[in-house]
């Protein structure tokens, strides 16, 4: 499903803590002499055989170092992230802390391979850095000089087992206090809870939904925010401002977004997303909102709900107290406190159960408590919004199947777009007057950009991953505009294999997205990577087809309760019109995709009419009826499908489930790959199950891979490794011979 602002901190593996606890010089840091263990092994060197064959493999691409969470320093001259990098041979990486002067380009790693440190934060001063670290045993907040020296832990009280994990945290301006995400145990699950006389016993008890979520299932644990004094010494206590009973998350659950957390200047007060909703509430509803936490008083204010008013301030008898109405029933998050902690920006959908909706961007005045929309007449969503300190907001917005730079001001709300090109701007950060941000393209892997706030040009200050663009060659990526059976054009990326010869014939690829509703931009992907499908010897084809972002609301929305309509006739559409080139073999033709592009393999296998040699369907949904009772999030089939199997009264809904792939298995006559974790509780493995029995009761040549350790992606590097070996194997042997 849809993917926006998904950053989960690195959670370490089990063997990883088994070493540190065995070492057991915790918190004593980087300097002096400690006694940890040896840093993990890391060979990022390409061998000869890899550079004298210039191609990227998939070895080759987990050789690839991966950048993130990056800040510019309080002046702006300095920009520190973090670098993760695998070694395969022990299944694992390890991600470490460094930092970048702008003016040279000089780099220093700020911690070592011994252990896992993230989301590093500068201090108020520059001075310092704060991060996490599981140096101790257990993941918690540290502190240690800008250079890397006199590292200190400030959370958990000594680490070890038996100290929560910390999750994400920040640090007030003023350094005066501190909040971090932890997991509380605030209901009775598992049948040892329920019935603790029986402490052996493995079940789980409900009585509502949600059970399960993404990957892992309810067993009473929730993640929620404490605030604690900063002072000298470890801090051990804090409160826990959701409550210890709340059954419910902050920040959301899946994905738990630390960027849903914002101190106000002065850092007195908290602004947080929340969704206070229990069972199946909770799973039919979108309803987060944004709440302020003040640390003086402890009282908690929503600013997305209407007050209770007295005749005064709204119509009514006299004496009458009413509620307003509920103008924002969708998704609000990450909030942002403006310079002045006057108001705080915000993202808010305006459609209830939703999560694709316009993503408006809003200012909250928090002494008014007006809320003003300055993205009204702008027909892209509006996402990592930073203020700056003239009054302008800064955010990206996914335009044409890239991600640029805007930015807007209260007084005009007009939105300009402040970058051009085909790229991928992730994310940014602003100060001292300068703008550095992450970038990717479709050939390249995330990289540090300079932006000139003035006219937007970009100047490219890092050199992460040369050593693998130096020796590998990428396809050439072209932007083709494809006119689609209702006459609009659809933008299609096509992707050449390396050293491409038109006077050949290459087998081609059809790129089914997921989401539905996520943008097929510049990204750069570690699992469905175009380059490394074309540098196998295939042309990629990926359309962004109705139901994408970055094409205005209206283009966006065709797709729900129409999966089966204009979007998969703009599939065929975008083949069609690359298999009519004198460079593409219509006759080795094959069909990808995973999620929704899953889906849309398994619906086109009963309607491809032989355009297709082989398809691979990675955790697709194959049966609507059984994907309503499987399925957790129950917001996203109720919008998507139009409602529930058992409504014969709802038109869009009847027409969806009509219309579901398992209803054309029949039609089915061409070898198919099927992918799956057993993980993933998103669109369950029993889906992918029911389509591989299909196929292989039919007679059809099928093959089923089932990871029992991965969920809705594959992330491990063995694994990773296995799955691309299935995958250019299945391609090899239907679509690639002759």
């Amino acid at each position: 499903m849809t993917g926006t602002a998904r950053n989960r901190y690195w959670k370490t593996s089990t063997e990883m803590k088994k070493i540190i606890l065995l070492m057991a010089m915790a918190a004593a840091g980087l300097s002096g002499c400690d006694r940890r263990p040896a840093p993990l092994k890391i060979d990022n060197a390409l061998t000869a055989d890899e550079i004298a064959a210039g191609r990227l493999t998939p070895e080759v691409m987990w050789k690839m170092r991966r950048a993130g969470s990056s800040s510019l320093s309080p002046d702006g001259t300095r920009l520190l992230y973090t670098l993760t990098d695998y070694n395969m041979a022990e299944n694992r990486g390890v991600t470490t802390v460094w930092t970048e002067e702008i003016a040279t380009g000089k780099c220093r790693q700020l911690t070592d391979g011994t252990s896992n440190s993230a989301a590093p934060q500068w201090s108020a001063d520059g001075q310092s850095v704060w991060f996490l670290s599981d140096r101790g045993g257990s993941m918690q907040v540290w502190r240690m000089a800008a250079d890397g020296t006199h590292a200190r832990q400030i959370t958990g009280a000594g680490g070890g087992e038996g100290i929560p994990d910390v999750e994400g945290f920040g640090v007030a301006p003023d350094e005066k206090h501190i909040w971090w995400v932890q997991t509380v145990h605030v209901a009775a699950r598992k049948s040892s809870d329920v019935h603790n006389d029986l402490p052996e016993s493995k079940a789980r008890i409900y009585d509502d939904l949600m059970v399960r979520h993404w990957d892992y299932w309810d067993e009473g644990d929730h993640r929620h925010i404490f605030v604690a004094e900063l002072g000298d010494g470890l801090v051990t206590g804090g409160k826990d401002i959701i409550g210890a009973e709340a059954a419910w998350d902050a920040p959301l659950a899946p994905y738990f977004d630390m960027a849903e957390i914002a101190w106000n200047p002065a850092g007195t007060k908290l602004a947080y997303t929340c969704k206070p909703l229990t069972g199946t509430a909770y799973a039919v509803s979108t309803d987060s909102d944004i709440f302020v936490y003040d640390v003086a008083t402890g009282a908690t204010e929503n600013i997305c709900k209407p007050r209770t008013v007295p005749k005064g301030e709204c119509a009514g008898e006299a004496g009458e107290v009413r509620d307003l109405p509920d103008e924002m029933p969708g998704y609000d998050k990450y909030p942002v406190w403006s310079p002045d902690g006057e108001k705080i920006a915000f993202r808010s959908m305006r459609r209830a159960g939703n999560e694709s909706d316009k993503e408006r961007l809003l200012v909250y005045d928090c002494t008014t408590g007006a809320t003003e929309d300055l993205t009204e007449d702008f027909d892209y969503n509006a996402m990592n919004v930073v203020w700056d300190g003239n009054g302008e907001l800064y955010f990206i917005a996914p335009i044409e199947a890239t991600h640029q730079l805007c930015r807007t001001a209260l007084t005009d709300g007009e939105a300009e777009v402040l970058t051009r090109g085909d790229h991928d701007i992730n994310a940014f950060t602003m100060a001292g007057g300068r703008i550095v941000a992450e970038v990717c393209t479709i050939s390249m892997a995330t990289e540090f950009y300079e932006i000139n706030p003035a006219d937007g040009a970009m100047k490219r200050i890092s050199k992460i991953n040369r050593p693998v663009y130096d020796a590998v060659k990428m396809g050439e990526v072209q932007k083709r505009w494809v006119r689609t059976t209702d006459g609009k054009q659809m933008l299609t990326w096509v992707i050449l294999p390396p050293d491409f010869d038109a006077t050949k014939k290459y087998p081609v690829l059809l790129y089914c997205q997921g989401g539905p509703q996520s943008v097929v931009s510049q990204f750069w992907s570690y699992r469905w990577n175009f380059q490394l499908m074309a540098a196998q010897g295939y042309i990629v084809v990926a359309p962004n087809r109705r139901g994408l972002p970055s094409f205005g609301q209206e283009w966006l929305d065709q797709i729900s309760g129409d999966y089966s309509g204009q979007n998969i006739r703009d599939y065929l559409s975008a083949i069609d019109d690359v298999a009519r080139e004198p460079w593409a073999d219509a006759d080795r033709m094959g069909c990808v995709g995973a999620s929704y592009g899953g889906y849309s393999v398994y619906y086109l296998a009963g309607c491809h009419e032989k355009r297709f040699k082989a398809f691979i369907a990675h955790c697709g949904i194959y049966d609507f009826d059984s994907m309503y009772g499987e399925t957790e999030e129950l917001w996203f089939v109720n919008n998507d499908y139009g409602g529930p199997y058992w409504d014969p009264k709802n038109a869009t809904a009847q027409r969806s489930y009509a219309n579901s792939p398992h209803k054309s298995a029949a039609k089915w006559d061409t070898p198919i790959l099927i992918v799956t974790g057993e993980k993933d509780y998103r669109i369950p493995y029993t889906q992918s199950l029911e389509a591989f029995t299909a196929a292989r009761v039919r007679g059809i040549p099928a093959r089923l891979v089932e990871f029992e350790d991965e969920a809705h992606q594959v992330f491990k590097p063995q694994n990773s490794l296995v799955w691309n070996r299935e995958f250019f194997g299945w391609l090899d042997k239907y679509v690639k011979q002759e």
